[in-house]
């Protein structure tokens, strides 16, 4: 890709968060994340990670400052032709429906013909290497199950910007490791550009382009790190020299931050 293509994904301009009771979530944060970009977030309980993300999605108003998507509004996404998708810490899922009419349920609210739903569906479940779950209901499926088909519902709209909120927080190590490198291979395949939200330091080293680390009371922005290693990454990669330099780097700034809430 040529980079005088590349465009800003997402800017926060400024973008601060109080609530109505005073409680201050968020100061002034500036950040930029261009398209294409892998980009998590990573910092302690309560510094608004999770606020953050919720702001670009618009599901949560700036007190001040703004958010732009491709250099628009995000009520203007529409005419522009962009999709974003958020996906929660927990899948979700609709206990009674089977595991297809979950994943359709973005297309069923925007009255997708139902053909096209059909073939959407499908690929997204492929996608998730669930095809041959379509007709189980979510109770018979696992916690990693489960989150792959909240993944396949936020990827069967065709997203251009992906938000994830710590989807992987509650599933075992194992589990974890897979779906990370799934990710991966989702987001290199689909062109996404995604922000991830995560506790895990080493989750943010083997996932990103850039790691935003984050402080509290009130959440801001402490530094950032490039993670200038070459993908495909694969789990091997976690053994590597590499990869440890960088995790204690971030797990030092991960001190500091949690240090610097401990002194307000």
């Amino acid at each position: 890709m040529n980079h005088s293509e590349i465009k800003p994904a997402v800017e926060v301009l400024s973008a601060n968060k109080t609530y109505a009771n005073g409680y201050q979530a968020l100061l002034p944060v500036d950040l930029t994340i261009q398209e294409g970009e892998f980009v998590t977030l990573l910092g302690p309980s309560g510094c608004g990670k999770s606020t953050l993300l919720k702001m670009i999605a618009g599901l949560l108003e700036p007190t001040d400052g703004k958010i732009l998507l491709w250099r628009h509004p995000i009520r203007q996404l529409e005419q522009l032709g962009r999709k974003i998708s958020f996906v929660f810490q927990s899948p979700t899922l609709m206990p009674w429906a089977d595991v297809a009419t979950n994943v359709r349920l973005p297309l069923d609210l925007v009255n997708t013909p139902k053909k096209e739903a059909q073939e959407r569906v499908k690929e997204a479940l492929e996608l998730v290497g669930l095809s041959k779950f379509d007709k189980s209901l979510p109770r018979a499926l696992s916690g990693g199950m489960q989150m792959r088909v909240s993944i396949a519902r936020g990827l069967v709209t065709e997203p251009d910007l992906l938000l994830m909120d710590e989807p992987f927080g509650a599933l075992d190590e194992i589990t974890r490791h897979k779906l990370d490198a799934d990710l991966l291979e989702l987001w290199a395949k689909k062109n996404l550009t995604v922000i991830f939200v995560t506790h895990s330091i080493h989750e943010s080293v083997f996932l990103s382009n850039r790691v935003v680390m984050m402080a509290a009371r009130p959440g801001h922005i402490m530094r950032e790190f490039q993670i200038d290693e070459p993908y495909p990454r694969k789990t091997d990669f976690m053994v590597t020299q590499r990869f440890m330099q960088q995790a204690q780097a971030l797990q030092q700034s991960l001190e500091q931050a949690s240090h610097a809430e401990e002194g307000h």
